[in-house]
């Protein structure tokens, strides 16, 4: 169960991250990009965990 919930945990961060990043595409330079980028690689690492 812990296990589930853990990976649960980490396909919402990378959801969250990829939605941040397609919707601010549009100025490529910026915090929010970054923010999500972010999001998105902690995701992934919490799933490798």
């Amino acid at each position: 169960m812990k296990g589930f919930l853990k990976k649960t945990l980490g396909v919402c961060f990378i959801g969250l991250g990829l939605g941040i990043l397609l919707v601010l595409l549009l100025p490529l330079t910026g915090w929010l990009f970054l923010i999500g980028a972010i999001i998105m690689i902690v995701g992934f690492i919490w799933l490798a965990c």
